[in-house]
């Protein structure tokens, strides 16, 4: 378990629900990843993740899937392509990504509280 954070640190971190609008294999990362396009609505906008999702997921049945995301980390250079938000998950019993995300609609951009 982590050490203590006051709740003022956890409201630093700005988690986001958004929409997958595209998904594409990416054969050149060092983990098997899936590259995502994500909109998060007018506020935020689409911004792009890489994640390693290639386990459960395969992109095509990506797209359109709601996901929560921090978008307020600063982009990461991930090899070719440039990760501007952390797309979150949970490891499964044998430690692959198992994606987070509300069990019904929300609005894109819906933050996390």
């Amino acid at each position: 378990m982590a050490g203590r954070i006051a709740f003022d640190d956890f409201e630093k971190v700005d988690i986001r629900v958004g929409t997958v609008i595209d998904a594409q294999p990416f054969p050149e990362a060092r983990k098997p990843a899936i590259k995502l396009t994500i909109d998060f609505g007018a506020e935020i906008g689409v911004k792009k993740s890489s994640a390693q999702l290639t386990v459960h997921y395969r992109p095509e049945q990506l797209v359109g899937r709601q996901v929560c995301a921090v978008v307020n980390f600063p982009p990461r250079q991930i090899g070719p392509f440039m990760s501007e938000v952390l797309t979150l998950g949970m490891p499964d019993a044998d430690g692959a990504v198992v994606l987070i995300a509300p069990d019904l609609k929300t609005p894109n951009g819906g933050k996390l509280f």
